[in-house]
């Protein structure tokens, strides 16, 4: 026992030296692949935010936050919070005390990179070490609470329910290697520890649990075989992290850098996508977010089963997956990592170049003459979806004329696409020639706002369409603002109960939440659905999905009403004219537009 302080080494420790040199040579080029697939730019502007004060302190941040705290989560499912940041952080913490230990006592040994996760396997305790029964005690309080945490681990795995999930993803072999070595490193901690407690020291766990041990095998303990197994199955874990959902550990400490710098996806698998994919952490909190999952059939389409076929290489079911998705965003708003599904899906279809369906092939692709709005004017765009839902644009355009705004419409004659179903179809190409026509449109009319009335609409005006001076905005946004500055004046009726559906991309897409409300309750009392805000359920009828029918949809469109309906509202209300309707083919109730709402109350 006194030789192995003296030479502070011991055969156990190789196992645990080969893991850790593989992961950390496999995570450098790894590291080193993706930074080199990026774009000259994005890899030029990832790069410098490393060095930029700024970057370092938000990235710092970020990492601490959300990989070791894990503070997405806990404000969805605060089992599953604790759950992850008790693993993760406890984890993180056992190895900085352990190195702060060897920094207090042993400092000559700081070089060998295994002393410290070892450490009470090579020091006895001393009059010095004594003074540490602070670290002693933390050391036993993070790895009991890691312990915790793998406890609530085993009870998801087996019964996710009670943990507040109805599924879970479905483990690969090797995941179920990864999942298992981990569950056994710190049981086989503590046991290792315990064995070696009345030398090295230990505190309120390690300590009672030596003695019990003691009392049944007798006071010459051979630890050994326990520090082998801890130091094995350390090695096993490393080793297949590379290969399993583990690989998003290290792969979300380079993500988030990235993130902050801006860098987005370029290529379908190369560089971001890549890392994208990586980061997935397989925990399929995006299974029953998912709005096909309220189909059974559907449940293996979610983010987390689109990440393991492109880790394979399945072509046939990347693009089934991809092709169904309805983009509603749902997955991206509740995944702990923000991992972009609709994102990666819609590069998949630009990698296969997506044959038109015959939806898509009627779009109108012509320069069409548009009114001039004068200098200083609003330029309405209706869209598709409004100009086969007549009502919201004659509501809009009466609440306009009542505001005494000086107006026009952009495509009178029905025309004109955005061209965001092109590109959720994988054609960016032929949007491109699109948005170069309707820019040509919006710049000759002399306007200074462009108003749009479908959320589909807005978001690629908003974020594709380089229109410097033109401020682009949602009728929501638009009538919100000018009740509030007593140019519209809104009836209130009293008892008129009136939901919100928040549309996916109006809310998750653009992040406007607030604004329709406050808009709506001139006109009633607002009740709330369910689930609202970003973790609002999509109607069903997306553009998004290229393969669902009618039938497939059905299920998913009830769905969101039941969650709508949960407070008995008199009316539904929405600011999508697609999710009108959608919803007004099933519900029990009236559905309406916001503008048809305010316009009879005005």
């Amino acid at each position: 026992m006194r030789e192995r302080f003296a030479s502070g080494f011991d055969p156990f420790v190789i196992p645990f030296v080969i893991g850790m040199a593989f992961v950390l040579g496999y995570c450098l080029i790894a590291m080193i692949r993706v930074i080199c697939q990026l774009p000259k730019a994005d890899r030029k502007r990832f790069l410098l935010s490393l060095i930029t004060p700024k970057y370092i302190w938000m990235n710092l941040r970020d990492i601490f936050l959300n990989c070791l705290i894990h503070v997405k989560l806990w404000k969805r499912n605060k089992v599953l919070g604790y759950m992850h940041s008790s693993i993760a952080f406890g984890w993180f913490m056992l190895i900085v005390l352990g190195h702060l230990e060897v920094m207090l006592f042993v400092p000559e040994r700081i070089h060998l990179f295994y002393y410290p996760i070892f450490f009470n396997y090579f020091v006895a305790e001393t009059e010095q070490t004594l003074q540490g029964a602070l670290l002693m005690f933390l050391m036993d309080f993070f790895l009991l609470m890691v312990l915790s945490g793998i406890l609530i681990a085993i009870i998801k795995r087996f019964a996710s329910r009670i943990v507040g999930m109805r599924r879970t993803t479905r483990l690969s072999a090797l995941d179920r290697v990864g999942l298992y070595s981990l569950w056994a490193i710190f049981p086989l901690r503590l046991l290792a520890e315990s064995f070696t407690a009345h030398i090295s020291g230990g505190s309120f766990m390690t300590i009672p649990a030596n003695w019990l041990f003691r009392q049944f095998l007798g006071n010459d303990l051979n630890a050994l075989p326990t520090w082998w197994a801890y130091s094995i199955a350390l090695c096993i874990f490393m080793c297949v992290l590379p290969f399993t959902r583990y690989m998003h550990i290290p792969a979300e400490m380079l993500l988030i850098p990235m993130r902050n710098a801006g860098i987005k996806i370029r290529h379908p698998r190369k560089g971001f996508a890549l890392l994208e994919v990586y980061s997935c952490p397989g925990c399929g909190v995006c299974i029953d977010a998912c709005p096909m999952s309220v189909r059974k059939t559907n449940c293996k389409d979610a983010t987390v089963y689109l990440n393991r076929q492109l880790r394979r290489g399945n072509e046939r079911r990347i693009a089934e997956i991809s092709d169904k998705c309805l983009l509603c965003g749902k997955c991206s708003a509740v995944c702990q990592v923000g991992v972009q599904g609709p994102e990666l899906r819609v590069a998949q279809r630009e990698r296969r170049k997506f044959a038109l369906t015959p939806s898509y092939t009627g779009m109108d692709v012509q320069p069409l003459t548009a009114a001039v709005a004068g200098k200083g004017g609003v330029l309405y765009f209706a869209g598709c979806m409004t100009q086969l839902t007549p009502s919201i644009r004659r509501a809009t355009a009466s609440l306009l004329d009542k505001a005494g705004v000086r107006w026009h419409l952009m495509d009178p004659d029905g025309g004109l696409c955005c061209g965001r179903p092109l590109m959720m179809a994988g054609r960016s190409e032929q949007a491109r020639e699109l948005i170069a026509k309707n820019l040509e449109i919006i710049r000759a009319s002399g306007c200074d706002t462009l108003l749009l009335s479908c959320p589909i609409c807005y978001k690629v005006f908003k974020e594709e369409y380089p229109l410097e001076g033109v401020r682009v905005v949602h009728h929501s946004v638009f009538f919100q603002e000018l009740i509030a500055a007593g140019k519209l004046s809104v009836t209130h009726e009293d008892g008129l109960r009136l939901v919100w559906h928040d549309p996916c991309e109006l809310g998750r897409g653009c992040g406007i939440y607030e604004q329709p409300r406050q808009a709506l309750a001139t006109a009633g009392e607002i009740v709330e659905a369910g689930m609202h805000h970003a973790e609002s359920i999509c109607c069903g009828g997306s553009l998004g999905s290229l393969t669902l029918s009618y039938e497939q949809r059905q299920p998913m469109t009830q769905n969101a009403l039941d969650n709508l309906t949960v407070a008995d509202p008199d009316q539904i209300v929405t600011g999508c004219p697609l999710c009108l309707a959608t919803f007004v083919r099933m519900a029990d109730r009236p559905v309406r537009d916001l503008a048809e709402v305010l316009d009879e109350h005005c």
